[in-house]
Protein backbone atom coordinates (compact mmCIF):
# COMPACT_ATOMS: atom_id res chain seq x y z
CA UNK A 1 0.00 0.00 0.00
CA UNK A 2 1.43 3.29 -1.04
CA UNK A 3 2.49 6.18 1.58
CA UNK A 4 -0.18 8.67 1.19
CA UNK A 5 0.40 13.00 2.59
CA UNK A 6 -2.15 15.03 2.85
CA UNK A 7 -2.32 18.22 4.59
CA UNK A 8 -5.09 21.40 5.01
CA UNK A 9 -3.92 24.60 6.35
CA UNK A 10 -6.76 27.30 7.04
CA UNK A 11 -5.60 30.67 6.76
CA UNK A 12 -8.17 32.84 6.98
CA UNK A 13 -12.36 31.35 6.58
CA UNK A 14 -12.88 30.41 3.29
CA UNK A 15 -8.89 30.23 2.05
CA UNK A 16 -6.69 27.47 2.63
CA UNK A 17 -3.40 26.29 1.64
CA UNK A 18 -3.53 21.89 1.32
CA UNK A 19 -0.30 20.07 0.86
CA UNK A 20 0.73 16.36 -0.57
CA UNK A 21 3.50 14.77 -1.34
CA UNK A 22 3.91 16.40 -4.47
CA UNK A 23 2.31 20.01 -4.81
CA UNK A 24 0.42 22.58 -3.25
CA UNK A 25 -2.61 24.49 -3.48
CA UNK A 26 -4.93 27.18 -2.41
CA UNK A 27 -8.70 26.61 -1.71
CA UNK A 28 -11.48 29.86 -1.97
CA UNK A 29 -14.58 29.31 -0.80
CA UNK A 30 -16.95 27.34 1.23
CA UNK A 31 -19.38 24.15 2.04
CA UNK A 32 -21.62 24.29 -1.09
CA UNK A 33 -19.43 25.92 -3.36
CA UNK A 34 -15.16 26.37 -4.04
CA UNK A 35 -12.37 26.78 -6.36
CA UNK A 36 -9.05 24.74 -5.74
CA UNK A 37 -6.15 26.14 -7.93
CA UNK A 38 -3.24 24.14 -8.09
CA UNK A 39 -0.32 23.20 -10.44
CA UNK A 40 -2.09 20.93 -12.67
CA UNK A 41 -5.13 23.36 -12.97
CA UNK A 42 -8.43 24.61 -11.66
CA UNK A 43 -11.00 22.41 -9.68
CA UNK A 44 -14.82 24.42 -9.20
CA UNK A 45 -16.98 22.00 -7.29
CA UNK A 46 -20.76 23.03 -6.94
CA UNK A 47 -22.54 20.62 -4.07
CA UNK A 48 -25.37 20.22 -2.18
CA UNK A 49 -23.85 19.88 1.63
CA UNK A 50 -24.98 17.02 4.00
CA UNK A 51 -26.15 15.05 0.88
CA UNK A 52 -22.79 13.95 -1.02
CA UNK A 53 -24.31 15.34 -3.92
CA UNK A 54 -21.93 17.92 -5.90
CA UNK A 55 -20.27 18.47 -9.60
CA UNK A 56 -17.20 19.55 -10.27
CA UNK A 57 -15.48 21.25 -13.37
CA UNK A 58 -12.05 20.62 -14.32
CA UNK A 59 -9.78 22.88 -16.19
CA UNK A 60 -6.22 22.35 -16.98
CA UNK A 61 -3.66 24.93 -17.09
CA UNK A 62 -0.22 25.54 -16.76
CA UNK A 63 0.51 27.45 -13.40
CA UNK A 64 1.63 31.23 -14.11
CA UNK A 65 3.63 32.92 -12.32
CA UNK A 66 0.73 34.65 -10.50
CA UNK A 67 -0.19 31.61 -9.22
CA UNK A 68 3.28 30.57 -7.78
CA UNK A 69 3.92 34.23 -6.14
CA UNK A 70 0.14 33.84 -4.60
CA UNK A 71 0.78 30.84 -3.15
CA UNK A 72 4.54 31.83 -1.90
CA UNK A 73 2.26 34.53 0.04
CA UNK A 74 -0.18 32.33 1.67
CA UNK A 75 2.50 30.15 2.75
CA UNK A 76 4.81 32.84 4.25
CA UNK A 77 1.16 35.20 5.45
CA UNK A 78 0.55 31.10 7.90
CA UNK A 79 4.11 30.94 8.85
CA UNK A 80 3.59 34.63 10.38
CA UNK A 81 0.13 34.16 11.79
CA UNK A 82 0.74 31.30 13.83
Amino acid sequence: MPLRFQRRVRILPGISLNFNKRSVSASFGRRGAHITVGPKGRHTTVGLPGTGVSYTIYQRSRPGIVLIIVLVGFVLLAIFIR
